[in-house]
Formats: C-alpha cells, structure tokens, sequence
C-alpha cells in the first residue's frame, strides 16, 4: 500500500473505518454495508489547496484491501474559474454519505477505463472563487459525471508498470474523486469492474 502524500495525520484500522462508516444516518436506519467492493473516500481537515491530500480506501464488504491517495476535492482550476466546467459552479461533493451503486465500470471521457456515475450524488455549487471547496447552499442530488478516476490517460500495459504521481490537481478534478498513483488506481479498478456498481462513501478525517 504505497501512499504518496496525505494531511490526514492518523493512520486508521479497518475497525475505526468500518465504526464510523456505520454511524451514519443511512446505515444506522436498516441499510447494511455491500457485501462486495466498495469504496470509501476519507477527506482530509487540512484540505491544501491542489494538493492530493486525501485518502481512497477498497473494502470488500468489512475487510480493508488497498489505500490509495487521490482528491475528494476539485482543483484549483474548477474553483477559480468554475465556468470553464459548469457555470452553475464547481462541484463540492456531500460528505458524511453513503452512496450506493454510485458507479459502473466504463470510460472517463470516452479515453481512461474509469468508474462512471450511474446513479445520483448529492453535492453544493461553489461560486466564490477562493481556494475552498464549501458545503453550502443548495443542495443538489443528481447524475453530473462525478466519475472515480486517476490521472494519466495513457493505460498501456507498459506505463501501468510505473509509479506515476501529478504534483498538483490542477483540471484532474472538477468535482471528480481521482487517485494519484496510476499503478495502485488500476489494481483497485481491476478488483472492482466485474461488479454491476461499486459504492461509494464519502466521510471527513475523525
């Protein structure tokens, strides 16, 4: 489990994960964790600007499989200049959710093998152009392209053998949920993309 860089200062056990993820409001009212893949994304409090600060996880029903690094959060260049992605506002996904069957095996802008979205997601616009993603104000829940992706195009079998990192977000994410380590992206997706959906959580470092 290679991890390039996080602020996330704790390193968690299975258990403290799995707690926390039953103590949301969807699990704690009847619904049980999938007994497959899924994935937890865990963001970090510091949330640097265009950094990759934050955590993916692979579970298999309760048992942790891989950790990753990546970006729960758009870059710099979504929430300095949202128009050039949406002129609603960049994306801000609704963390302390579970989103089950969020994603189905298939390709990130007709050209990366990706988890696409097939279901809705709840999520905020930000329009204040600072470097702060912000929950707030309307709250949507929609199909908008929030795909689970990495950050290289190029999957050859031979580039796949590299450990390849991006120093910053920049346009990688504009609302997407990206890992920044290609090698380690595609053993988490080779895993998963037999499923019909993969789920997804989204909590804030604890």
């Amino acid at each position: 489990m290679n991890i390039k860089e996080t602020s996330i200062k704790k390193q968690y056990s299975q258990e403290e994960l799995i707690k926390r993820v039953r103590s949301l409001p969807v699990l704690i009212h009847g619904n049980e964790l999938p007994s497959d893949y899924w994935i937890l994304g865990v963001q970090s409090k510091a949330n640097i600007p265009d950094k990759f600060d934050d955590l993916f996880y692979l579970f298999n029903g309760d048992k942790l499989e891989n950790i990753a690094n990546g970006t729960t959060n758009a870059g710099l260049a979504g929430l300095k200049s949202y128009e050039q992605f949406n002129k609603s506002g960049i994306a801000v996904i609704k963390t302390e959710e579970f989103y089950f069957n969020l994603w189905s095996y298939g390709l990130h802008r007709n050209k990366m093998p990706a988890l696409r979205q097939i279901h809705p997601i709840k999520f905020y616009r930000d329009t204040n152009r600072d470097k702060t993603p912000d929950e707030k104000g309307q709250l949507f829940n929609q199909v908008i392209g929030i795909n689970f992706h990495t950050v290289f195009y190029d999957f050859t079998e031979q580039e796949l053998k590299n450990d390849i990192f991006r120093p910053n977000i920049g346009q990688w994410s504009a609302g997407c949920q990206v890992i920044n380590h290609v090698r380690m992206y595609y053993e988490i997706l080779n895993k998963v993309r037999h499923q019909d959906a993969v789920s997804y959580c989204l909590i804030k470092e604890f």
